[in-house]
């Protein structure tokens, strides 16, 4: 990746009222122009007050945030999007099985110098990120390796360092680096089913977390928002009314899985993606049975389509042959 300047320090400060419409008289560190590394900026995203500033004083005060919540919640967008207004570099990655210890470290390399191949070594991604002000996100946390979580262990510290010792290297961390974390479960493993891969994690890193959130599905007004400024065709009454209904049916399935009744939920990404279906097939039924109703357990899908009857009044229309 190319390198920052290695002097990027945040050089302003601005105010949380009005950066993300949340009242109170904090401000933040921000940087005055953007780097290639700055998420795009959403002019419609809305943020969530509680979560925005567990956020906020992870990028103030240099505290390890970890975000946690059922999936579709937004997290990691959440600190994508505090970052891009900030102007703050962000780099996301994500834990799954591809990543491996080399890649989080660096490894040797072929290069030409002087028209000549040598053996060199390549910083990896957590280097890269720890000698430049960025904003690292580590996605699904709790389903990294073990050998990757002890590593990153090393620089959960405020002042942790990185050795590396394969260069006899030690890096300290940018003053502009900071470390957050997003997770669907607490750490304890998963219970639900829900999350296959997942893993307990180990308390005596978890206990380096300053700052535990936790980003739960959001009220129905604030999600009917959201999909009306991702999707604007539906703003109007009859569009405000069929997406206030597709959100009542979102809550009476997540109910219903709270309840045990439903082996899977739906998140505020499945309405939005349902929306968007409909829009594309001009067919809210059809397009409810594509975006969720098909991944359902065939025993559980009676009971879902009762939920979609309670919401929009009517039976969900029968696929045509």
């Amino acid at each position: 990746m190319n390198p920052l300047p290695p002097t990027a320090t945040p050089d302003l400060w601005c105010s949380v009222r009005e950066v993300f419409g949340i009242d109170t008289d904090l401000r933040v560190p921000a940087f005055r122009e953007p780097s290639e590394h700055v998420p795009t900026v959403d002019p419609a995203y809305i943020f969530h007050r509680q979560t925005t500033l567990a956020v906020l004083a992870g990028f103030t005060h240099n505290r390890r945030v970890l975000l946690q919540g059922l999936h579709g919640t937004g997290k990691s967008t959440h600190i994508e999007q505090i970052a891009a207004r900030l102007n703050w570099p962000c780099l996301r990655l994500n834990l799954d099985s591809e990543i491996g210890r080399l890649d989080l470290l660096g490894r040797d390399a072929i290069a030409l110098r002087d028209g000549q191949q040598v053996t060199e070594f390549r910083d990896g991604l957590l280097p890269w990120a720890l000698q430049n002000p960025v904003a690292l996100v580590l996605d699904e946390y709790d389903a990294g390796r073990p050998e990757l979580m002890f590593v990153i262990q090393r620089v959960l510290e405020v002042e942790g360092k990185l050795t590396l010792p394969e260069q006899n290297r030690v890096i300290a961390p940018h003053p502009g680096f900071r470390i957050f974390a997003t997770a669907n479960t607490v750490g304890l493993g998963d219970v639900s089913g829900l999350y296959h891969g997942t893993q307990a994690l180990n308390q005596g890193q978890l206990d380096r977390w300053h700052i535990i959130a936790r980003l739960d599905y959001l009220a129905a007004d604030m999600e009917q928002r959201i999909v009306l400024s991702r999707l604007p065709d539906y703003d109007d009454p009859q569009g405000r009314r069929q997406v206030a209904n597709m959100v009542r049916c979102a809550e009476l399935v997540r109910r219903g899985f709270a309840a045990g009744d439903l082996s899977t939920t739906m998140s505020p990404r499945t309405v939005l993606t349902w929306a968007e279906n409909a829009l594309i097939f001009s067919d809210l039924d059809s397009s409810f049975r594509l975006s969720f109703l098909n991944r359902c357990d065939e025993l559980e899908r009676e009971l879902v389509e009762e939920y979609f009857q309670r919401a929009f009044g009517r039976d969900l229309e029968s696929m045509a042959p």
